[in-house]
């Protein structure tokens, strides 16, 4: 009997693979978003429920809104409404492109 990969192992395989490896990098900004709003709410000491009823909607949208893998992007101004009752406001940035020999890349 195989012994199944561990995490790592299976991480470290799937990114050799460049068509993968870029798609990962293309979503580690939701990724960084994603795990900091998780973090603010948590050191708020705040479950989902929690956070969902000072927001004024369900715990089903919380759970949404934190999840990596949700169909919708979240507005601005719902993460702006989230950040706000968690005590933060919200700071949007952009960065010029860099041109590559394959096209431009953040």
């Amino acid at each position: 009997m195989s012994k199944r990969p561990t995490y790592e192992a299976f991480k470290a395989e799937a990114l050799s693979d460049p068509e993968v490896k870029a798609e990962y990098d293309a979503l580690e900004d939701d990724y960084q978003l994603k795990r900091r709003m998780i973090a603010m709410r948590k050191a708020a000491g705040l479950t989902q429920e929690q956070m969902a009823e000072k927001l004024g909607t369900k715990k089903s949208s919380i759970s949404r809104l934190e999840s990596i893998n949700a169909e919708n992007s979240p507005r601005l101004a719902t993460i702006e409404d989230y950040a706000r009752v968690l005590g933060y406001v919200t700071k949007v940035d952009f960065e010029p492109m860099q041109q590559t020999g394959d096209g431009l890349t953040p």
